[in-house]
């Protein structure tokens, strides 16, 4: 079988398990609470040791739960650190796959970085290491939101996309679905000569439009049905548009997760939730058995197509 990078080293795509295809372990502003501290509220730095204890509990119990993979979509600018993410997998035995890319805004000092200069930050994140170490990326995101693909998101799709030919790692877009920005998205990647089966739209049930969900698979890519339990559409809604897409036949095309980190932590205000990896399994299964969905579909949702992702199958 294949091999993909995981934060502790290769890991045969065999070996994958029951994947949940976008989450994230610690969410923070990249380096501000390394390097200025007093701009965070009080006794916010005394909690930071806790972070670790809290990951690994969220760990230890998904994978208690049977949840043997997880991929974490956290980039630089949103507070990357794989030397967290490589301590939890070796703590908890947890599979954690890391990324390269970025996070939808571009900082002014690099508005003049090329594709090219960007793919080649990628490629050596996947085929060298991250930072100074020696853990390697195993997928690529690009990030567009309400303002659809701007220039500095079109500049990141092209490096993404130029990584990916030369390292056949797969592709995540961070995409807005009530905008239908996939659209715009996809149409730079296929310029880019990109095969979409190497493709997943993310927060694609942000969205009840299956017209522009349909279309999205016709294409040939995935669709990343997460962030669940909330935020814009309900739970419920979600779950109903997951349904719907399974009796039209894209039940192969499906990827279930949360986008709901452990940590979360803004300059200000640090967010602590409860387990954010066991809804899919504990209340979206439940609910689409309810639905009539057979146990051999649940089964592939999340372990049959996260391993034929990244195969490209």
């Amino acid at each position: 079988m294949p091999t993909i990078n995981s934060v502790l080293g290769p890991l045969d795509t065999a070996n994958l398990g029951f994947t949940l295809m976008h989450e994230h372990l610690l969410v923070t502003s990249a380096g501000i609470p390394q390097n200025y501290p007093e701009l965070l509220r009080a006794g916010f730095m005394d909690r930071l040791p806790n972070f670790m204890d809290r990951i690994v509990t969220a760990l230890t119990e998904a994978k208690a739960e049977g949840i043997d993979t997880i991929v974490d979509t956290t980039t630089l600018n949103l507070g990357r650190d794989v030397t967290i993410l490589a301590e939890a997998s070796r703590l908890t035995g947890v599979n954690i796959i890391a990324c390269s890319g970025w996070y939808v805004d571009m900082p002014h000092y690099l508005a003049r970085v090329s594709a090219d200069q960007f793919a080649q930050v990628f490629i050596r994140e996947i085929q060298e290491g991250i930072a100074s170490t020696a853990i390697k990326a195993g997928i690529l995101k690009e990030a567009s939101d309400t303002e659809g693909v701007t220039a500095g998101g079109a500049t990141i799709l092209r490096a993404v996309a130029r990584a990916h030919r030369q390292t056949n790692v797969p592709i995540m877009l961070h995409s807005y679905s009530p905008g239908q920005v996939g659209r715009q998205q996809l149409a730079i990647l296929k310029e880019e000569g990109v095969d979409l089966n190497r493709v997943k739209v993310d927060h694609s049930n942000d969205t009840t439009d299956v017209e522009y969900l349909t279309w999205l698979l016709e294409q040939g890519c995935y669709l990343g049905m997460d962030r669940y339990p909330g935020l814009n559409t309900s739970p419920r809604a979600r779950t109903r548009t997951m349904k719907t897409l399974i009796d039209a036949g894209y039940a192969h095309r499906l990827l279930p997760s949360h986008d709901w980190p452990v940590v979360f932590v803004t300059e200000e205000v640090p967010r602590e939730r409860r387990n954010p990896f066991l809804y899919i399994k504990k209340v979206v299964f439940a609910q689409l058995r309810e639905m009539g969905v057979p146990e051999a579909t649940l089964n592939s949702l999340c372990v049959d197509n996260p391993r034929n992702f990244f195969e490209g199958a």
